[in-house]
């Protein structure tokens, strides 16, 4: 069995026996892989906390190395390099936040082994956000899931329509069109979408946060909307950390 050494990000984790975990990972080199961290659960474990989720870590492991390429590896080291998790853990609105990115990433790397660069370091800039309280955690999130869906090949069109081609500005927004659309080509049941909401998921694509900072919560909520409906529409199906994050953001003053 093969050791190799990699970076990162601890998605979720399972029980596994009485004392050990399964950990999904999405690494840096090797996409998603899922491993057993030996007796992790037991008090004095040499892993501690380094194998929770939202934690950064680099890791040293033993390949499963089956021929189909299946089967769990073993975790054998592992080493903090981003100790995020006890700062998001500890606020619900990075909690939450921080858990839809865990999700959403997870759901966007279909395949196991399959290295997926650019969205593992999307994952680590927006869990070092949440911890970090730079931004909005809603906002942080968004950013997110708007990046890492054009990273997938679903890049929302925002200025002009999704179907003709013709420039904005456009009201409606049709999550199986692509994005805007034109009066002639909204079909029926589009959502509308006010110009701040479109300028908001504009300057969060690009990381204008000069200007996605300071828009009111209801821009903010109306935004998160159309981003939740366009991901869920992608995935097949919902996610079910959105449902809290929704709620946070109905119950912030």
């Amino acid at each position: 069995m093969p050791l190799y050494r990699d970076e990162a990000v601890v998605l979720r984790t399972q029980k596994l026996g009485e004392a050990d975990r399964i950990v999904t990972l999405l690494t840096r080199r090797h996409g998603r892989v899922r491993a057993v961290a030996k007796g992790v659960r037991r008090t004095g474990s040499k892993f501690g906390s380094r194998v929770e989720p939202f934690m950064h870590v680099d890791l040293q492991l033993h390949s499963a190395n089956n021929e189909n390429g299946s089967g769990l590896d073993i975790v054998t080291q592992a080493e903090t390099l981003g100790p995020y998790g006890e700062a998001i853990a500890a606020d619900y609105s990075r909690y939450t936040a921080g858990t839809a990115v865990l999700e959403t990433a997870e759901r966007l790397t279909a395949e196991e082994r399959e290295p997926s660069l650019r969205l593992y370091l999307l994952v680590v800039g927006a869990l070092r956000s949440l911890a970090d309280g730079e931004h909005t955690p809603s906002l942080i999130l968004d950013a997110f899931i708007l990046r890492a869906l054009a990273i997938s090949g679903y890049e929302p069109v925002l200025s002009g329509c999704a179907v003709c081609g013709e420039p904005g500005p456009h009201r409606a927004f049709a999550v199986g069109s692509g994005g805007l659309v034109c009066r002639d080509h909204r079909p029926p049941g589009a959502a509308a979408a006010t110009p701040d909401g479109i300028e908001l998921m504009l300057a969060l694509m690009s990381g204008d946060w000069a200007n996605a900072d300071g828009v009111e919560p209801k821009v903010q909520r109306e935004a998160s909307g159309l981003v939740a409906t366009y991901l869920q529409w992608h995935l097949e199906r919902g996610l079910r950390s959105l449902r809290f994050v929704e709620r946070s953001l109905v119950e912030r003053p």
